[in-house]
């Protein structure tokens, strides 16, 4: 389950991808829209992991996974977005979520066991209301054990995550095949799954 909280966000994390995505190959330039967005769970409840589908401008759609954290990660500066002002959690260390072990773990474990982003709920008052997530997640299952600690991570889109066991390529610009077991997304209005990520056996 991901709780979720009614809260006031500054800057949004819309306007720290408008700041962070012309810096990047991929990125493209002009006003970020979100078109769809789901959660991962984080089995220990410290960070927040979401997968988001965006625009910049009139470019192409965009692949951005992130996490959010409550205190800085360690190692982990390359993969910095930002910080943002939560007015329920206070401040949240904003990742590229390629960088972060929580993510690649789980991104890891949801293409191995064939499954799909978490439940959502948002807590507003004390009152927890479910919500329905607009992006769809499907793992498609693999054979392998689970990934193991990152050794390297590579590239810009894709990006390769590597394990001493296996890698995961994860796309940025979609539209693009990728070899291996797979996550897909899927939300109204865009018709067949687009691949978002892939593991495979090194």
């Amino acid at each position: 389950m991901a709780l979720l909280h009614k809260a006031t966000i500054v800057p949004s994390k819309l306007e720290l991808l408008a700041r962070w995505l012309p810096g990047r190959s991929w990125g493209g330039d002009g006003a970020v829209t979100r078109v769809a967005a789901a959660r991962f769970d984080d089995p220990a409840g410290q960070v927040g992991i979401e997968t988001m589908i965006i625009r910049a401008g009139e470019g192409a759609l965009l692949h951005v996974p992130l996490t959010y954290r409550g205190a800085p990660l360690t190692g982990a500066e390359a993969f910095l977005i930002g910080t943002t002002e939560h007015s329920v959690l206070g401040t949240r260390w904003v990742y590229d979520a390629v960088g972060d072990p929580v993510y690649v773990a789980q991104l890891a474990e949801t293409i191995r066991a064939a499954g799909r982003e978490a439940p959502e709920e948002v807590e507003s008052g004390g009152v927890r209301v479910p919500r329905e997530p607009d992006l769809a997640l499907r793992g498609s299952g693999a054979e392998p054990p689970a990934f193991g600690d990152v050794v390297e991570v590579t590239g810009d889109d894709p990006v390769a995550v590597r394990s001493a066991t296996h890698e995961l390529t994860v796309a940025r610009r979609l539209g693009a095949s990728l070899p291996g077991a797979t996550l897909t997304g899927a939300w109204d209005g865009d018709g067949a799954p687009a691949v978002l990520a892939a593991l495979t056996t090194r």
